[in-house]
């Protein structure tokens, strides 16, 4: 089996076309022609993990965040990303990065997943393109039955496995209907709002930021890796349901780079 396979098989639940304008999703390092020993799943691709794949027999990384954004200029081991980069091409290892793609899918996307982790149900995407319902950012759906406020921040606890959640005002009112946005997903506040959601799963919102929801609903700043970590999950999984056999692995390490005291 070949590196392409594999990439045949994440492109067609995300192509690269649904990506945003600014991001940098696809094979960024190797060659498709590859035969694949062995693929691992990651958030972020770092020296470790790329030693962890060597470890395991892997030549290829899958990870949710491109290790490049921006142009290379120098590979001169300055900086994580051209370390990371030279340690790659130096182990023939691969590394797929499937981003906002991923993001914008609805059935087996990130969002979906966290809000199967949360336990939602009768999801929709929160803000559609216009020309598809089912591609789009963030989701929108509702909790079985309702919760208090308290009760639901401590489910969303337990559910994301965080011992820290950054929230605005409780204000005294159930929860039942719940938007989340896997990421930073401040700028889905408008839509959250418009949906009339009652809470607002996403992270990275800034001080001022939270003021916006101006006690309508309470945004639950769950952390970035938190909020993601369950997508090397989703991506081993439909790999997983074309290629039962293969050596599939969810990497060890945990690449939050944010630490909480």
């Amino acid at each position: 089996m070949k590196i392409s396979d594999i990439l045949s098989v994440l492109e067609a639940i995300a192509p690269p076309h649904l990506q945003e304008s600014y991001d940098n999703a696809g094979l960024l390092v190797g060659n498709p022609e590859t035969k694949a020993s062995g693929v691992l799943f990651c958030l972020d691709s770092t020296e470790a993990v790329i030693e962890e794949a060597v470890a395991k027999g892997c030549n290829l990384v899958v990870a949710h965040h491109p290790i490049v954004f921006r142009g290379l200029k120098r590979f001169n081991g300055a900086n994580y990303v051209e370390r990371t980069v030279m340690l790659a091409l130096r182990k023939d290892v691969a590394i797929y990065a499937i981003h906002t793609n991923l993001d914008n899918v609805y059935l087996k996307g990130v969002n979906a997943k966290i809000a199967e982790k949360i336990g939602l149900m009768d999801t929709r995407i929160l803000a559609p393109r216009p020309t598809d319902f089912e591609i789009g950012a963030g989701l929108l759906g509702n909790l079985p039955g309702p919760m208090g406020e308290a009760e639901f921040l401590e489910h969303i606890k337990k559910a994301l496995k965080t011992n820290c959640i950054r929230h605005t005002a409780l204000r005294g009112k159930p929860v039942r209907k719940v938007a989340v946005c896997g990421g930073a997903g401040s700028f889905l506040l408008s839509e959250a709002l418009r949906a009339k959601a009652d809470a607002f799963v996403t992270a990275d919102f800034k001080y001022h930021e939270f003021f916006d929801a101006e006690g309508k609903l309470v945004i639950a700043d769950v952390g970035h890796y938190e909020s993601e970590q369950f997508t090397i999950e989703l991506l081993r999984d439909i790999v997983q349901e074309k290629f039962p056999t293969f050596a599939l692995h969810l990497t060890s390490l945990n690449t939050n780079p944010v630490f909480y005291c």
